[in-house]
């Protein structure tokens, strides 16, 4: 087997993309995707805990540029200023990789247990988000409803930029999501 050939973690990855998409995630083993990867099994486990993670291993990467962002926005920023710092660079990850974000999401949407598992994922977001808020002197219940909030943002943009039909960047569907809100918090509706 390619034991020693480089990027093994991608290429388990894009093993198991393909045989979940194929086959279905629960239905698919470790050991397949191993083999279709040309590593082994004990080269999977050093590099995902179970096959779930291959999901869901970049979140923690996309949590510290969120924190990061959100954290380091301008001391000028306003609230929902700092929360767009964090959400635009956290879309920047993902502009070059949309449709393995659409392959990914669709074996997410086909599996009860992904899904809950991608909420938790989101759930986790808004706490990092809100205590960095908290870290820049806003209120536990300001940075706690403005987290929650800009997470929402986050997760109707990208379900509408994983839209085969859609195909404007990341980065404006967050901006028009959170213009509605702005709109929506104001009672313009």
């Amino acid at each position: 087997m390619g034991r020693w050939e480089p990027n093994a973690r991608g290429r388990l990855a894009q093993a198991a993309l393909e045989l979940y998409l194929d086959r279905g995630f629960e239905q698919t083993t470790v050991a397949e995707i191993a083999k279709q990867a040309g590593l082994t099994e004990r080269t999977f486990f050093r590099y995902y805990t179970d096959k779930r993670e291959v999901l869901f291993w970049g979140a923690g990467e996309l949590q510290r540029t969120l924190v990061e962002a959100t954290a380091g926005a301008p001391a000028t920023a306003t609230l929902i200023g700092a929360v767009a710092a964090g959400l635009d660079a956290a879309t920047a990850t993902f502009e070059e990789h949309r449709e393995a974000s659409r392959r990914r999401q669709s074996i997410i949407s086909a599996n009860a247990e992904l899904r809950e598992r991608e909420l938790i994922k989101l759930a986790s977001l808004a706490t990092a988000m809100a205590e960095a808020l908290r870290q820049r002197g806003v209120a536990d219940l300001a940075a706690s409803l403005a987290a929650e909030a800009g997470i929402a943002v986050f997760k109707i943009a990208f379900e509408r930029w994983i839209d085969p039909a859609n195909q404007r960047p990341f980065s404006l569907l967050i901006r028009e999501s959170l213009d509605e809100l702005k709109t929506v918090a104001s009672g313009g509706y």
